[in-house]
């Protein structure tokens, strides 16, 4: 039986949505799909809202772009209860009754994706506009430990390390790369390995 995989939506996918959740509601693996921010949180971040109220804005933005997938045939979700279903969590209810971290733009939809992959013992795909992380303008294939870097927030890496959630960062603008991620095949990406 497969772990499940938990798959981050980046918001600059926004106009590939369909596209997305057709082929991850296709797969033969559980799938829990966690909204990213997009131009819900872009509005939040332009309003020059922080801390607390700045946190939980972008949390709500989260959650329309998590309802706004679920338009294309996914079932919303409201836990992080495992079952094999293909869903998309909207993570304000979860955010809140947890509340795992501190309430700063460092914190972005990409480590609430990861806590989610840990809570879950899942895998983590992130699909972002990009191909990974890059290093001196090389695509960074595999990452042994965490460096800085303006692709991922900047808690991400340090949370997947220190929490060891095994992660691989692809290009979402290509279905066949996703397909590859979530079935564990190699595909063009920054893999995230962090020692077990």
């Amino acid at each position: 039986m497969f772990r499940p995989v938990i798959v981050k939506v980046g918001g600059s996918l926004f106009d590939l949505s369909g596209q997305i959740i057709n082929v991850l509601k296709n797969l033969e693996r559980p799938v829990v799909i966690v909204p990213g921010g997009g131009i819900f949180a872009d509005l939040v971040r332009k309003s020059g809202s922080h801390g607390t109220s700045g946190h939980w804005m972008a949390v709500c933005g989260m959650e329309q772009f998590g309802w706004y997938l679920s338009s294309f045939g996914i079932l919303p979700r409201f836990d992080l209860e495992y079952n094999e279903s293909r869903s998309v969590i909207l993570p304000y209810g979860v955010l809140r009754k947890h509340d795992p971290f501190i309430h700063s733009w460092e914190i972005t939809s990409d480590t609430i994706a990861a806590w989610v992959a840990m809570m879950m013992n899942g895998d983590l795909i992130l699909l972002k506009s990009l191909d990974g992380i890059t290093k001196d303008g090389q695509l960074v294939e595999v990452l042994l430990s965490p460096i800085t870097c303006e692709e991922v927030d900047p808690c991400f890496l340090n949370f997947v390390f220190f929490n060891r959630v095994s992660t691989i960062i692809i290009n979402g603008r290509y279905p066949e790369r996703i397909f590859a991620a979530v079935m564990g095949k190699a595909c063009i990406g920054t893999r995230i390995c962090p020692t077990f």
